[in-house]
């Protein structure tokens, strides 16, 4: 047995066995070094990043301790997005699979709190949810965390770029003092060691290597003049030609400058930003997800919580303003095996930026000049697919197969032209191929889906 299996661990034989079911035999990094720690009941402030498996790392270590007789909270993770709160529940759904009677719920703003009120009242081991929420859900009184064991600070830096110290705080005030703390976060930043100082008890420090393997994600360095950066970018874009792009920026204007002149060049681009209410912020990372935009424009507090497979290319409009978060951006590129591109462009301001980059790498940078930047096509880079949305979702007791069924059944469109299919409490969307987006929204809207007619829409 290696000491990085989940065998060697003091897990119960239902955990382990439905870790295997998962295929989760070999720990990573993150939970070979955070797990015996947790395991032990310790306090843990783990700098990890995206895509390290820091949530089956707290996932496990909250469900251990659980009792599963008790229904009020005894966990609770705050994250500092609705979507990456999603993404830690299924997660932590997926890791309690064996266990019985484990409910998980979301808490979180954009969602009626009707419903969320109903739930709590049924009980709820776990928690994971946003700091507004769950500070509002407090206020009523429909939340009460006195018995809780363990509690999650997710993504802390970001939370704390996002200016929730005080909610935060306020949060972890109605906790008992006598629980686990588990911190985990990117980067180090000094609100970081203000909260550990006045929350935590002896925690014990685990960091993983924040490097990217270079075979994986190949680096380019592009020195600019200030002005010369929506052309230097388009460029880019012309070269590379990504099925699917991040750019960062760092402020929410610039986000949506730069997607607005990115459309006015026949670019399929959208900015996610914090102005955008949820219900526009779901719809772009569902056409994105979907392959329905082809660039997306965001800062990186809004791009929190992406979870996009074969991201084919980040630009780093400016660079980050610390190392870490350069890392932290350029992780979402080359995941899962695959091979990944991040581009960066660097103004005359930002030249000491790009030296604690290379101090931290340890390595040279990969410069190459603006005029190695060829475009491989004349035509603007338009996003394969097309989503159109449909007025019924969950609620109305919808599912994908429905969907498919009514875009396929009795020699409609081909299955392999129809893409991906989300589905929300009120709403539901299908990607198509362009080519048939026209004959897609034809049939679903003199056709039935579950023997009714809904309003469709083309995005």
């Amino acid at each position: 047995m290696t000491a990085t299996a989940f065998s060697s661990l003091p897990l119960s034989e239902n955990m382990l066995a439905n870790l295997e079911s998962l295929a989760y035999t070999e720990m990573t990094a993150i939970q070979a070094q955070s797990l015996p720690i947790i395991l032990a009941g310790q306090d843990v402030i783990a700098k990890a990043r995206t895509g390290s498996g820091k949530t089956a790392a707290f996932g496990i270590g909250l469900l251990t301790p659980l009792n599963p007789r008790y229904f009020g909270c005894q966990a609770i993770v705050i994250c500092p997005t609705r979507e990456l709160a999603d993404q830690v529940a299924k997660e932590i759904r997926r890791l309690a699979r064996n266990a019985d009677n484990t409910k998980v719920l979301t808490l979180c703003g954009g969602q009626p709190i009707g419903p969320q009120i109903g739930s709590l009242e049924h009980g709820a081991q776990i928690i994971v949810g946003t700091p507004g929420r769950i500070l509002k859900h407090l206020g009523k009184g429909t939340l009460k965390l006195d018995g809780v064991n363990t509690l999650v600070l997710d993504e802390a830096d970001r939370m704390l770029d996002m200016g929730f110290y005080d909610s935060i705080a306020e949060i972890i005030e109605q906790c008992p003092e006598q629980r686990q703390t588990l911190l985990f976060s990117a980067t180090y930043p000094a609100g970081i060691k203000k909260l550990a100082a006045r929350f935590m008890r002896d925690p014990q420090h685990v960091e993983v290597e924040g490097q990217h393997d270079n075979a994986q994600i190949q680096q380019r360095f592009y020195e600019i003049k200030a002005e010369q950066r929506l052309e230097v970018l388009s460029k880019a874009l012309a070269c590379f030609q990504p099925q699917s792009c991040v750019v960062f920026c760092f402020t929410k204007l610039q986000c949506q400058e730069v997607a607005d002149d990115l459309n006015r060049q026949g670019v399929s681009a959208q900015a996610l930003h914090g102005d955008l209410e949820q219900r526009e912020r779901d719809q772009v990372l569902i056409m994105f997800a979907g392959r329905s935009i082809s660039v997306l424009v965001a800062t990186d507090v809004a791009a929190r919580g992406l979870d996009i497979d074969n991201l084919d290319l980040v630009i780093n409009y400016e660079l980050a303003r610390d190392a870490d978060t350069h890392i932290h951006r350029i992780g979402r590129t080359g995941r899962a095996g695959e091979k990944g591109m991040a581009v960066s462009l660097v103004g005359p301001a930002e030249t000491h930026r790009a030296q604690r980059i290379e101090e931290l790498q340890g390595s040279p940078l990969n410069w190459h000049p603006t005029n190695s930047l060829k475009p491989q096509s004349t035509q603007a880079l338009q996003a394969p697919m097309v989503t159109l949305c449909i007025s019924a979702g969950r609620k109305d007791k919808l599912r994908p197969g429905d969907i498919l069924g009514a875009l396929t059944g009795e020699a409609g469109l081909p299955g392999k032209q129809i893409g991906k299919i989300s589905i929300t409490d009120y709403q539901a969307y299908v990607a198509v191929e362009r080519a048939i987006a026209e004959q897609a929204l034809e049939r679903l809207s003199t056709g039935k889906i579950k023997g009714r007619s809904w309003k469709i829409r083309m995005l």
